[in-house]
């Protein structure tokens, strides 16, 4: 299956930017018409390539947005020194191609196959672009199976998807804490996520929870270790990494 090809299996390919959503004030959903592409998990992300007029390329990876049987999709946040992300959130414009390859990863997915244990995700800033296709692909399948989110967020104008997120339907709990600037009145969690907030948050570790944990690394590391400490077997932590704030 295409999840599982490894990556010198996979081979560019020219797509068609379709449309482009503002998500916040630095992050853009790119919406994609790949004819070649074969399909995808929820959870795998792809390959973008750019090639400068020079002859000079950058390729970067990119969670995918959409859930398996849609359009391809992926979500991207601007860093100010980045080298591809800004073109890709401020040059790129409906009509354009943009190369791209995948599917890619097979360990960080869900396939929607198992119907009742829960699910326990967790997302620091832009780490929610892949928690956001499992999301989808659970009301794609109309599956009841139980869903808890947490989402660590600067602030609630940084919380990416949060009008899609706020229309979740029975079965999925969405929470946020926000960790520099809370509104006037608020009164969910503040701060970072940490051991004391999870132990509150997450599923108890007898209902045997499968936990997807995705954002930069420290936070990935701290959440996937207090998770451990409160019972979680490693097992059933299953996590994904970037250097940065968002994807560069």
């Amino acid at each position: 299956m295409a999840g599982t090809a490894v990556r010198g299996r996979l081979t560019w390919q020219v797509s068609a930017v379709t449309a482009l959503i503002d998500e916040t004030a630095s992050v853009k959903t790119i919406e994609l018409q790949a004819p070649d592409w074969a399909g995808h998990l929820a959870g795998q992300h792809l390959d973008v390539r750019l090639t400068a007029e020079d002859g000079y390329r950058a390729e970067r990876s990119y969670s995918i947005a959409s859930a398996p049987g849609e359009p391809v999709a992926l979500t991207v946040e601007r860093l100010e020194d980045g080298e591809v992300s800004p073109y890709l959130t401020e040059e790129l414009r409906p009509g354009d191609d943009l190369e791209i390859r995948g599917p890619v990863g097979g360990y960080f997915v869900w396939d929607g196959d198992d119907s009742v244990t829960p699910l326990m995700l967790i997302a620091g800033g832009s780490g929610v672009v892949p928690l956001r296709s499992i999301l989808r692909h659970r009301s794609n399948l109309r599956s009841t199976v139980p869903v808890r989110l947490l989402y660590s967020a600067r602030s609630l104008a940084d919380v990416i998807y949060r009008d899609e997120l706020d229309q979740e339907g029975a079965g999925v709990e969405v929470i946020y804490t926000l960790t520099r600037q809370q509104p006037q009145g608020w009164t969910g969690h503040r701060g970072r996520v940490d051991k004391s907030m999870l132990s509150e948050v997450a599923w108890p570790p007898d209902q045997q929870a499968i936990a997807y944990v995705c954002g930069p690394t420290p936070f990935v590391e701290t959440v996937a270790s207090s998770l451990v400490g409160l019972g979680y077997p490693a097992q059933r932590v299953k996590t994904e990494r970037f250097g940065g704030i968002g994807g560069s």
